[in-house]
C-alpha cells in the first residue's frame, strides 16, 4: 500500500466520517487509527488517555524529538451534505475536517514508517480527542506525552483556500476563547400584572444589546475582538413573566490586554445590569484555548519547506479558536491552515472537503517533519 493512492486515503476519510464520534466519546475512531498503525509496525505509545492515540517512529538517541497532531472528535451537528458517505451516527458529523486531518496523519505515519532508518530523531503522532471541547490538548499534556518533545506542528483545513495553498502566519493565526453564560433571577409573575413581579427577560434583552459597547466603545479600534450570544432563554408559555433567564456565548481576542479588558468590561456590565433591574445574577465564565500563536523560527522553516512544493499566502487571522494553543504555551509550534476548497465553512451541516488535498496534506506532514528533524 502507498498512502500517495488517491483511493486508499479517501477510503479513510471516508470512514472516519462515516462514523463520526463527539468528543471524548471517540472510541471507534481510537481503535481504527489503532488497528491500521499497529498492522504498518507503527509503534503505540502507552497512555492514560480514555480516546485518542499516542504513536511514534524515528529513534530519540539520533536527534531531537517533534511531534505532529491532528484532532479526531466530531460535531453535534445532524449532516445534510447528502453525501455517499454521509454520518450514520445521527446528529452527529465531521463538520470541521477533523476526518481530513486524522488521514492526512494517518498517511504520514505509513510514509515515515517506510524510511524510519533514515530519520534523524523521533517523530511522535498525536491524534488528539476532544478539540472541540478545548480539552483534548490538556489531556495529552497531563499523560505526559509533550515532555520531551522539542517541536510541535499542526494544520487546520481551510474551506476558502484551494487545493495547493497553505496559509502561514508568524505570530497569532487563531483567537483566544472566552465562553459565558448569564443567568438573572427576578420574580415569575402573570404577564398581565408585570408590577407584581421583576422581569428578567428585560434586563436579558437590555444586556445583550449593551455588552455590544465592549467592542464598539472599550476595545481599541487597531484590535480584534468578537462579543456573540449565541443562545437565550427563558420562559415557559406566553401569559407568564418568568422567574429567570438565560443567555451564553463567547469574547474573541488577540492579545492578553483586550482578553483582560472584555472580561472585566463584561462583568462590569452584566453586574450593573443586574443592579439597575434589582436581579440576582450568576456569571459562568470558562476560560478556553489562548492565542493559537506561531513559533516565528519554526514558521520560518515551515514556510521554506511548504513553498518548495505548494503556494504559501498570508491569511487573515481567524477569530475561531484551536486548542493547538495549548501545545504552543508550551513547546515551540506552528499551526497553519491547508487549503482544502470545502463546500461550506466550519460548522455547517453541508461542510465537506475536497479529497484532492490529502496527498499533499500527507506529504506537507512528511516533509514537515524530516525538515525540522534535520534542523532543529
Amino acid at each position: 500500500m502507498m498512502t500517495n493512492n488517491l483511493s486508499e486515503l479517501v477510503a479513510w476519510r471516508h470512514h472516519f466520517h462515516q462514523h463520526p464520534e463527539v468528543s471524548n466519546f471517540e472510541f471507534e475512531t481510537t481503535a481504527y487509527i489503532k488497528q491500521l498503525l499497529s498492522s504498518w509496525g507503527v509503534r503505540l505509545v502507552p497512555t492514560t488517555l480514555t480516546t485518542g492515540v499516542i504513536a511514534e517512529v524515528g529513534d530519540a538517541s539520533k536527534g531531537p524529538t517533534i511531534a505532529l497532531r491532528a484532532d479526531i472528535d466530531a460535531l453535534p451537528i445532524t449532516e445534510a451534505t447528502g453525501a455517499t458517505y454521509t454520518s450514520v451516527n445521527t446528529g452527529v458529523m465531521h463538520a470541521c475536517g477533523h476526518d481530513f486531518h486524522q488521514t492526512a496523519l494517518l498517511g504520514s505515519a505509513f510514509e515515515l514508517k517506510q524510511n524510519e532508518a533514515e530519520l534523524q530523531g523521533l517523530i511522535r503522532f498525536i491524534f488528539q480527542p476532544a478539540e472541540e471541547t478545548h480539552t483534548g490538548a490538556d489531556d495529552v499534556i497531563a499523560a505526559g506525552h509533550i515532555d520531551d518533545v522539542q517541536a510541535i506542528v499542526g494544520f487546520h483545513n481551510k474551506p476558502d483556500l484551494q487545493v495547493g495553498e497553505v496559509g502561514i502566519l508568524k505570530g497569532g493565526l487563531m483567537a483566544a476563547v472566552d465562553q459565558f453564560k448569564v443567568t438573572f433571577t427576578g420574580i415569575g409573575t402573570h404577564a398581565a400584572m408585570p408590577q407584581l413581579g421583576n422581569d428578567p427577560i428585560v434586563a436579558l434583552s437590555t444586556t445583550i444589546s449593551t455588552l455590544q459597547t465592549i467592542v464598539a466603545r472599550n476595545v481599541d479600534p487597531q484590535q480584534t475582538a468578537v462579543v456573540s450570544v449565541t443562545h437565550i432563554a427563558g420562559g415557559s408559555t406566553w401569559n407568564v413573566l418568568p422567574e429567570s433567564a438565560w443567555f451564553e456565548g463567547t469574547i474573541r481576542t488577540f492579545t492578553n490586554e483586550t482578553r483582560a479588558l472584555s472580561k472585566q468590561r463584561f462583568y462590569d456590565i452584566v453586574n450593573g445590569q443586574a443592579q439597575a433591574f434589582g436581579l440576582k445574577v450568576v456569571i459562568d465564565w470558562s476560560k478556553g484555548p489562548d492565542v493559537t500563536e506561531n513559533d516565528p523560527v519554526l514558521t520560518e522553516i515551515v514556510s521554506d519547506e511548504t513553498s518548495k512544493f505548494l503556494k504559501v499566502v498570508k491569511p487573515a487571522p481567524s477569530n475561531a479558536g484551536e486548542d493547538f494553543a495549548t501545545f504552543s504555551q508550551k513547546i515551540p509550534g506552528v499551526f497553519v491552515f491547508f487549503g482544502s476548497h470545502g463546500t461550506a465553512d466550519w460548522h455547517h451541516p453541508d461542510f465537506d472537503v475536497d479529497d484532492a488535498a490529502l496527498p499533499l496534506a500527507v506529504e506537507w506532514y512528511t516533509r514537515i517533519a524530516t525538515r525540522l528533524l534535520r534542523e532543529i
